[in-house]
Protein backbone atom coordinates (compact mmCIF):
# COMPACT_ATOMS: atom_id res chain seq x y z
CA UNK A 1 0.00 0.00 0.00
CA UNK A 2 0.95 3.71 -0.14
CA UNK A 3 2.03 5.85 2.63
CA UNK A 4 -0.87 8.38 1.39
CA UNK A 5 -3.50 5.93 2.57
CA UNK A 6 -2.09 5.19 5.76
CA UNK A 7 -3.80 5.57 8.66
CA UNK A 8 -3.71 7.63 11.55
CA UNK A 9 -1.83 5.78 14.66
CA UNK A 10 -0.65 2.84 13.10
CA UNK A 11 2.90 1.62 12.16
CA UNK A 12 3.83 0.89 8.77
CA UNK A 13 7.00 -0.22 7.16
CA UNK A 14 9.20 1.52 4.27
CA UNK A 15 9.26 -0.94 1.73
CA UNK A 16 10.20 1.12 -1.32
CA UNK A 17 10.49 4.61 -2.38
CA UNK A 18 10.06 6.04 -6.12
CA UNK A 19 10.91 9.57 -5.90
CA UNK A 20 12.88 11.56 -7.78
CA UNK A 21 17.25 11.06 -7.07
CA UNK A 22 17.60 13.78 -4.56
CA UNK A 23 14.55 13.82 -2.54
CA UNK A 24 15.09 9.78 -2.07
CA UNK A 25 18.36 10.57 -0.66
CA UNK A 26 17.53 13.57 1.36
CA UNK A 27 14.85 11.21 2.76
CA UNK A 28 17.38 8.62 3.25
CA UNK A 29 19.76 10.93 5.46
CA UNK A 30 16.90 11.50 7.44
CA UNK A 31 16.59 8.09 8.87
CA UNK A 32 13.71 7.00 5.82
CA UNK A 33 15.53 3.85 5.07
CA UNK A 34 14.15 0.25 3.31
CA UNK A 35 12.49 -1.53 6.50
CA UNK A 36 12.44 1.67 8.79
CA UNK A 37 9.43 1.79 11.12
CA UNK A 38 6.98 4.77 10.07
CA UNK A 39 4.09 6.14 12.67
CA UNK A 40 1.77 8.13 11.12
CA UNK A 41 0.87 10.96 14.12
CA UNK A 42 -1.60 12.96 11.86
CA UNK A 43 -3.39 13.79 8.42
CA UNK A 44 -3.53 17.23 7.50
CA UNK A 45 -5.78 16.75 4.14
CA UNK A 46 -5.40 14.82 1.11
CA UNK A 47 -2.21 12.66 1.45
CA UNK A 48 -0.51 15.07 3.63
CA UNK A 49 1.13 13.14 6.49
CA UNK A 50 2.81 14.16 9.97
CA UNK A 51 4.88 10.67 10.60
CA UNK A 52 7.16 9.95 13.51
CA UNK A 53 10.82 8.65 11.99
CA UNK A 54 13.54 6.95 13.97
CA UNK A 55 12.11 9.79 16.84
CA UNK A 56 11.45 12.77 14.96
CA UNK A 57 8.12 14.35 13.45
CA UNK A 58 8.11 15.20 9.97
CA UNK A 59 5.48 16.28 7.83
CA UNK A 60 5.37 14.58 3.94
CA UNK A 61 3.75 16.14 1.07
CA UNK A 62 1.15 13.89 -0.97
CA UNK A 63 3.65 14.29 -3.47
CA UNK A 64 5.90 12.46 -1.57
CA UNK A 65 3.62 10.32 0.36
CA UNK A 66 1.82 8.72 -2.79
CA UNK A 67 5.26 7.83 -3.82
CA UNK A 68 6.67 5.64 -1.07
CA UNK A 69 5.22 1.90 -0.51
CA UNK A 70 5.01 0.92 3.14
CA UNK A 71 3.23 -2.84 4.70
CA UNK A 72 1.47 -2.52 8.33
CA UNK A 73 3.74 -3.50 11.07
CA UNK A 74 3.25 -6.74 12.27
Amino acid sequence: MLLKDAQIGLTYVVESMSLPFQLERRLEALGMTRETSVSVLNRKGDGILIIKLRGTRFALGRNITRNIEVRPEQ
